[in-house]
């Protein structure tokens, strides 16, 4: 079976940036990545990669940043006060908080502090990054009609309800 929108495809995967130093890899965890293709679970430059393979594909494939996590955009950068972390008086750079954007929730990393003023970036962290992936396809099978309703896999690999 090849994948195909309405089609549940696991894979092992390592990701490199254009250092070449591993940025993250499902066989450190042990378990492949399941994902409902056509649902866009994952990146789309990764998803057209993978249209059209089957069960034990092994393949590399470049994933620019307009087709992986976008570009960077500069105006997502903020200062703002540090009386604006409720709950959080100290913030750190490397924390990670929920704020909220003109489009709902976004997720903002701090990333320096200077006396009152706390900088975030609401950028996603691989944002305006060349994304390389080692890919080994380890099994293709039809969705199930749960998964297609809700629109993700569910169980190993997936989302856990």
């Amino acid at each position: 079976m090849q994948i195909a929108d309405r089609t549940v495809a696991s894979f092992h995967y390592t990701l490199t940036g254009e250092d070449g130093q591993v940025i993250d890899s499902s066989r450190e965890r042990g378990e492949p990545l399941a994902y409902l293709h056509g649902a866009g679970n994952i990146v789309p430059g990764l998803e057209k990669a993978m249209a059209g393979r089957s069960q034990g594909d092994a393949f590399k494939v470049t994933v620019e940043p307009q087709e992986g996590y976008g570009e960077r955009h500069e105006e997502m950068i903020q200062v703002v006060p540090k009386s604006a972390f409720q709950g959080a008086p100290d913030p750190k750079p490397g924390m990670q908080f929920q704020g909220q954007g003109p489009q709902g929730p976004v997720m903002v990393v701090v990333t320096a502090v200077e006396g009152d003023q706390v900088t975030i970036d609401g950028n996603h962290p691989l944002a305006g990054k060349t994304l390389n992936f080692d890919i080994e396809v380890t099994e293709v099978r039809e969705a199930n009609e749960e998964e297609l309703t809700h629109g993700h896999v569910h169980g190993a690999g997936g989302e856990h309800e």
